[in-house]
């Protein structure tokens, strides 16, 4: 009868002593995790990831961000106020992310402005070598109007599809000017 009493505290003891290097692993584990969750990188993708997925982000939208360290600085112009702050709301939510500075600029509505975004979205989308831009989620070449004044946002393949989207943009009735801030893939 010892030897049952002497097994039933033993075991779980033992039990407890096994699950000892569990406990201190996940512990570990959950560290790690909270390091990596607050490092520049992953908070990098993820607000990338978050900005893309927002529904109502489109070619005359340009948004963009600076990570310094757990604070995360939103730039860019947009057309709908609620794209603003939607973007804040879902950049406050990423684990790690400690502060959001909102610097988004909303466009003034503007009836002109709309007829430039959509004569621009043809003359650039429409050109023969550009045309595949046009078949992403969100196409890489954003337009952004303001006042008449065109800007040219996002990530082109080849040093010549930037001179093609500029030359096209310029062709738009109306446009005071254009500014061409597209970036080359790779450069």
């Amino acid at each position: 009868m010892r030897r049952l009493i002497v097994c039933c505290f033993a075991l779980p003891l033992a039990v407890a002593l096994l699950a000892l290097p569990t406990r201190a692993a996940q512990k570990s584990r959950a560290a790690d995790k909270s390091a990596a969750q607050s490092s520049p990188g992953y908070i990098t993708r993820e607000v990338r990831h978050e900005l893309i997925m927002l529904p109502d982000y489109g070619v005359f939208d340009n948004l963009a961000f600076r990570v310094d360290g757990t604070n995360v600085t939103l730039i860019g112009q947009v057309t709908k106020p609620i794209l603003k702050s939607d973007a804040g709301n879902v950049v406050k939510k990423i684990e790690g992310v400690t502060g959001v500075d909102n610097q988004i600029q909303v466009l003034p509505p503007s009836s002109m402005d709309d007829g430039i975004r959509m004569a621009e979205y043809r003359a650039i989308y429409s050109e023969s070598g550009l045309m595949r831009y046009a078949m992403q989620a969100v196409p890489p070449i954003h337009i952004i109007v303001d006042t008449g004044k065109v800007t040219l946002e996002g990530v082109v393949a080849t040093q010549s599809d930037k001179d093609l989207a500029n030359i096209r943009a310029g062709t738009v009735s109306g446009v005071f000017s254009v500014t061409n801030n597209l970036r080359v893939e790779g450069k």
